[in-house]
């Protein structure tokens, strides 16, 4: 998409966004669906308001022929407003749907402004700079020494509390059956309270590899995948996913004693891959 000659409504959307992050499938945006207009506005005229939003954008791929290019583009976009769709409709906490545009590869979603829970837990480092900048705000590379000894500070919560709202979280979506497929603490984002009274909201973010099924063995996959990451990125996390599990099971109910048991086969083979190499 050439922003020089943009002319679908689309392509001067993204003309006129931010470039913020590229991986190998999407350029990631930020932009506004209601640019402000150039002429004055009466004040308390809020027609004109404009919305900052998350543009993915599945750019061509070279190295395929472009009718598989387009194929698969449109396939993946729409599979992925489908999987936010889904949970929107089950009462996850999910960015809001804003644009979709499946012969431009383009989703465009509610921008979360807050910090990924990778980052609240500490588990900063590779690569959170970027996740941060994509979805809400960026993290400086030097921090206060009061931020850097709290960075719940102005969230009002605690790491158990968080832990308890991803497990809920996660369970609602499995109960919509919605397989995230990567499931990490940089894909969570917490939105700050928006008044003293309120509570933090943990959003799951990026369903790009999100997929629909009612199997327990998908489910358990994917809290093996968040189990694996904490291991990872935040050291002596026991105790913390074993929270999560908690919760998960309250929100479950009957359903977490067969997820429960899969979970442990599914780690038993993860040993046995380990082990063998």
């Amino acid at each position: 998409m050439n922003p020089e000659s943009s002319s679908t409504p689309t392509q001067r959307l993204i003309s006129r966004a931010t470039l913020v992050s590229q991986g190998a499938e999407a350029k990631v945006y930020k932009g506004e669906l209601h640019p402000p207009p150039i002429y004055p506005v009466p004040s308390g005229n809020r027609d004109h308001d404009s919305e900052p939003v998350l543009i993915k954008y599945r750019f061509h791929k070279q190295y395929r022929h472009p009718t598989l290019d387009a194929s698969l583009t449109k396939s993946r976009v729409a599979g992925e407003a489908r999987a936010i769709g889904r949970c929107l409709r089950a009462g996850v906490n999910v960015p809001g749907i804003r644009m979709v545009d499946l012969q431009e590869g383009v989703l465009a979603i509610e921008w979360i402004n807050g910090k990924s829970v990778r980052f609240l837990l500490g588990g900063g480092a590779e690569g959170e700079e970027e996740v941060d900048e994509v979805h809400g705000d960026v993290v400086e590379s030097e921090e206060t020494d009061e931020a850097e000894e709290d960075p719940l500070k102005g969230y009002n919560i605690t790491q158990d509390d968080i832990m308890q709202l991803i497990g809920t979280e996660i369970a609602k979506m499995h109960e919509a059956d919605i397989i995230h497929g990567d499931l990490t603490t940089s894909n969570m984002m917490l939105r700050p309270p928006s008044a003293p009274d309120k509570s933090s909201e943990l959003v799951l973010i990026d369903f790009g590899l999100a997929y629909t099924s009612t199997l327990v063995e998908d489910k358990a996959v994917d809290l093996y995948v968040l189990e694996r990451a904490f291991a990872s990125t935040h050291p002596a996390s026991e105790p913390l996913f074993a929270s999560v599990l908690k919760a998960y099971e309250r929100q479950a109910g009957k359903d977490w004693k067969a997820i429960s048991r899969r979970l442990d086969d599914v780690r038993l083979r993860g040993r046995k891959r380990s082990m063998v190499g």
